[in-house]
């Protein structure tokens, strides 16, 4: 089943500015899926329309079967979006927050197993009983990718999700969005512009560049086509060096 489906969605900002120029791309339920690029290529853009805060200038989105346009409200339920500049209430504790966040979802029981699995995600430990505002950068993106997980949507948009995380932190949260797509049965739309990141993580990735889907396909499929060694390669190649940037 096509957990979601984007058919030639094109944004023009004010003043003309053409964020996303007719892409179109499907995501099977249950896959990871990378959209990868550089800054400003329309990742974000991207993942905005489809968690409904943006309204496209054409084109459709369905998620599982549902417009985010004419039917946002119920594509708002199946949903986790993960902002690649999210905060959190900084004079809540960790704990504190994650509760905040389970209870606008569940109640009861369906709440705290939400904060107990919450707290596992987030590795914290006792830093959850002290205030956000103390949280190092890396601490707050590591709570935020677990209040997000911890609700098990149905489709979690994760836009760079292991920014400003060291290297083993953002090994531990690619491991842990891998586990839930394979033990959950929930989907990602993972956006970044760390392609060797992506390349571990993703089933199969989208390439975009200035506005449009240059190349889908999976890591090692697009690899061999290319005759790369990673998809750095593969966007250089498919791109044309000078215009990588």
């Amino acid at each position: 089943m096509e957990a979601l489906k984007v058919e030639n969605l094109t944004k023009v900002y004010r003043g003309g500015v053409r964020a996303l120029d007719g892409i179109s791309f499907s995501v099977e339920e249950g896959e990871v899926f990378g959209l990868i690029g550089p800054n400003g290529a329309g990742k974000t853009t991207t993942l905005r329309i489809i968690a409904t805060l943006l309204q496209p200038t054409s084109g459709t989105v369905r998620v599982f079967g549902h417009d985010v346009v004419e039917d946002a409200a119920r594509v708002r339920e199946m949903i986790g979006y993960l902002p690649e500049e999210a905060g959190a209430y900084k004079n809540l504790t960790g704990r504190e927050f994650l509760e905040f966040v389970a209870n606008l979802r569940f109640e009861g029981a369906e709440a705290r197993r939400a904060v107990e699995e919450g707290e596992k995600i987030s590795g914290l430990g006792p830093r959850l009983g002290d205030r956000v505002r103390t949280y190092s950068k890396g601490m707050v993106r590591r709570l935020l990718v677990a209040s997000v997980l911890m609700l098990r949507p149905r489709l979690a948009l994760l836009d760079e999700p292991t920014s400003g995380l060291d290297v083993i932190h953002a090994l531990h949260v690619r491991d842990v969005i891998k586990d839930y797509a394979r033990e959950h049965g929930m989907t990602a739309l993972v956006s970044s512009h760390n392609m060797l990141e992506i390349e571990y993580l993703c089933d199969r990735v989208a390439l975009i560049h200035r506005g449009r889907i240059v190349e889908v396909g999976g890591p090692a499929e697009l690899k061999d086509r290319y005759g790369a060694e990673n998809l750095e390669e593969v966007f250089y190649r498919v791109v044309g060096g000078g215009e990588a940037g």
